[in-house]
């Protein structure tokens, strides 16, 4: 039976790194901050020390993340990144083993540049598990039965909806929205209705701070941003109850894909659902008013992860620890 050493998430938002026996050793943006040189592009940070510089850095510095929804289409600086953050767990080239984590729904293409990124950085047997199987795992929920569960993953650039039967997914969805969607829309809001312009930063903390789907919430926040006419900074008071306005249709859009998804399903499976509750995860399942806003506009009850921000690497890291249920996993993909 395999042994892997390693649980590797790279998220749009977050690299995850677990190590067996250990526990969770790094967790990093997934970013890289590169400016053009003679031959090409030249690496100025990555990671933490990349996220600092958002905002603040020279007009020709681009800082990306090179993971959208799961595809590493930019894979050689999916390999640059994660070789500096193998790095800082002491990898040794050739000879560890990772369960790399995957959405789930990958084309054969997408799957094929995830592979050459582990190749890339000397990783040795490389094994490929769907993220909402360990988000599952991770929140304590028995995949390996007949029972049904249904998780919902709302991550930074994407979110998925998967349904779980005998450690299998036997329907799944991933939509290309989330928490990066919605600071891109509370950025244009302001835009719009202030004529304030803001950087994606503040726009995360604005939805960090007072995001909130309750219709009458009375959270505020003051900011600093430019005028977009007079080019001059001006302070604005964002009341939660209009910021509201951009982040709704996200959530609106996530909770008519959950039904949609379960109207396909036959009965004796929307009946597991309902018993065992849909499990939502994800730095966006935190957003303030999430569990009301469901309890109303679906039909289905919700249960929020304990932690929602860890579940996926905690969940693969549990996967070091049990092989059996690896090899279980790994022979129905």
């Amino acid at each position: 039976m395999r042994k892997f050493k390693y649980a590797i998430e790279m998220g749009g938002g977050y690299t995850c790194i677990y190590v067996n026996g250990q526990g969770l050793a790094l967790k990093e943006p997934t970013l890289i901050a590169a400016e053009p040189s003679e031959d090409g592009y030249k690496i100025v940070a990555v990671g933490n020390e990349a996220k600092k510089l958002v905002g603040k850095t020279k007009d020709n510095v681009e800082i990306f993340t090179p993971v959208v929804s799961g595809d590493h289409s930019n894979f050689e600086y999916s390999a640059i990144l994660l070789k500096s953050f193998l790095q800082k767990v002491g990898f040794k080239p050739f000879e560890d083993n990772a369960v790399f984590v995957v959405p789930c729904g990958l084309s054969v293409h997408e799957k094929e540049n995830i592979l050459r990124v582990c190749e890339a950085v000397e990783l040795g047997q490389v094994a490929l598990v769907p993220s909402v199987l360990c988000s599952a795992i991770g929140e304590g929920r028995n995949i390996d039965t007949s029972k049904v569960n249904m998780v919902v993953d709302i991550g930074g650039t994407a979110t998925e909806i998967a349904v779980i039967n005998m450690s299998s997914i036997i329907k799944g969805a991933t939509l290309g929205i989330g928490g990066k969607s919605i600071d891109a829309s509370i950025v244009n809001f302001l835009a719009y209705t202030q004529g304030l312009v803001i950087g994606l930063p503040t726009a995360e903390i604005l939805k960090n701070e007072v995001g909130s789907l309750y219709l009458n919430d009375t959270l505020n926040m003051e900011i600093t941003g430019v005028d977009a006419q007079t080019k001059i900074p001006r302070n604005v008071v964002v009341l939660s109850s209009e910021l509201r306005n951009a982040i709704e249709p996200f959530f609106s859009e996530i909770l008519r894909a959950i039904d949609t998804t379960i109207n396909t399903l036959p009965p004796e499976i929307v009946a597991d659902i309902i018993n065992n509750k849909i499990l939502v995860v994800g730095g966006c399942s935190k957003m303030q008013g999430l569990e009301d806003y469901c309890n109303k506009h679906l039909a289905y009850p919700i249960e929020l992860g304990e932690d929602v921000d860890n579940s996926t690497i905690l969940g693969a890291g549990k996967l070091l620890g049990d092989p059996q249920l690896l090899e279980s996993i790994l022979k129905k993909l």
